[in-house]
C-alpha cells in the first residue's frame, strides 16, 4: 500500500471511497485472490497511482471478504474498476486491460486545467479571498471559453463584488440552453439589477400605486423594484394581482416576471411552490 493506494472494507469504503472523491477521483478496483486477470491488472493500477501522485486514489476491494460492497455497486464479474466522482460511479470497466487503456480511462476522469483553476478559485474564495478567486477564474475562461462552471462562478463573485458589467458579461457567454438553476438565478439578478436603473424609488412607486391602484404600469413598476430590493415575496403578490386584473401586454410582462422570480429564488422552493400554484388560479 501507499498513500495513493489502499485497501477498503465496508467499515471504511463511505470514508476511503465517498468522501474522498469529493476532492480527487477515487478508482475502486474490485477483485479476489482467485481471479488470474485481477493479478494482471492490479500492478498496473498500482504503477499509475504513484505515477499520477495523487491526481486519483485507488482503493482496492476484496469481493471474497466484502461481498456486501460489490452487491451494492452490481459488481457482477471481476475484476471491475468503477471510478467515483463526488461520491457516484461517474465511469467503470471490467476485465483486465492494457496500461495504454488504463492510463485514457484515467486521463478521462481528470479535471481539465480550467477545471483545476476553477476548483482553487473556489478555494480561495471559501477563504475570503474574492479578488485571487476572481483572477483564477478569469485565467480559467480565458484557457477553456466553454467552461460554464467557471463563468457563473465569475457572474457570481462579480454580483458580490457589485461589478454588475462583468457579471452580464460573463452569464452572456454561456449559452441559454446549457445554463444550470444557479446560471439562471445569477442572470435574474443581473436582469433586474438593469430594470432597476430605470425605476424610481420604492417610496415613489408605491405612492403612484395608492393613488392609483389600477394603474397596472405603476404596479408593475412597483412589483419590480420589489424584486430588486429583494422583497420577493411582496413582489410576488403585487404580480399575481396584476395577471389577475390585467390582459394583453401587461398580464404577460407580470407573468414573465413571476418566472423570472420564481428562477431566483429557486432556494426557496416552498415560496416557489405556493406562488406556483397562486399563479396558475390567476391564469385559468
Amino acid at each position: 500500500m501507499t498513500e495513493f493506494s489502499f485497501d477498503s472494507t465496508t467499515a471504511t469504503f463511505a470514508h476511503d471511497v465517498l468522501e474522498r472523491s469529493n476532492a480527487v477521483p477515487v478508482l475502486v478496483d474490485f477483485w479476489a485472490p482467485w481471479c488470474a486477470p485481477c493479478r494482471a491488472l492490479k500492478p498496473i493500477l498500482e504503477k499509475l497511482a504513484v505515477e499520477y501522485g495523487g491526481r486519483f486514489l485507488l482503493a482496492k476491494v476484496n469481493t471474497d471478504e466484502h461481498p456486501e460492497i460489490a452487491g451494492r455497486y452490481g459488481v457482477r464479474g471481476i475484476p471491475n474498476v468503477k471510478a467515483f466522482v463526488g461520491g457516484r460511479v461517474a465511469s467503470e470497466f471490467t476485465g483486465a486491460q492494457p496500461e495504454a487503456a488504463v492510463r485514457r480511462f484515467i486521463e478521462a476522469l481528470l479535471p481539465s486545467p480550467g477545471e483545476t483553476l476553477r476548483r482553487a478559485a473556489e478555494e480561495a474564495a471559501a477563504q475570503g479571498d474574492r479578488a485571487r478567486a476572481r483572477a483564477l477564474l478569469r485565467e480559467a475562461v480565458a484557457q477553456e471559453p466553454a467552461n460554464d462552471r467557471a463563468r457563473t462562478d465569475l457572474a457570481a463573485l462579480a454580483i458580490a463584488d457589485g461589478e454588475w458589467d462583468e457579471a452580464e458579461q460573463q452569464l452572456g457567454a454561456v449559452p441559454e440552453e446549457r445554463r444550470d438553476e444557479r446560471a439562471r438565478g445569477l442572470a435574474a439578478r443581473v436582469a433586474l439589477r438593469r430594470k432597476s436603473e430605470q425605476l424610481a424609488d420604492l417610496a415613489t412607486l408605491k405612492a403612484a400605486v395608492d393613488a392609483s391602484p389600477d394603474a397596472l404600469e405603476s404596479r408593475l413598476a412597483y412589483a419590480e423594484r420589489l424584486a430588486v430590493d429583494d422583497r420577493l415575496e411582496a413582489a410576488l403578490e403585487e404580480l399575481i394581482e396584476i395577471v389577475r386584473r390585467a390582459r394583453g401586454a401587461p398580464r404577460e410582462r407580470a407573468r414573465r416576471t413571476i418566472l423570472d422570480l420564481f428562477t431566483l429564488a429557486s432556494d426557496r422552493p416552498e415560496l416557489v411552490s405556493a406562488y406556483r400554484r397562486k399563479l396558475a388560479a390567476a391564469l385559468y
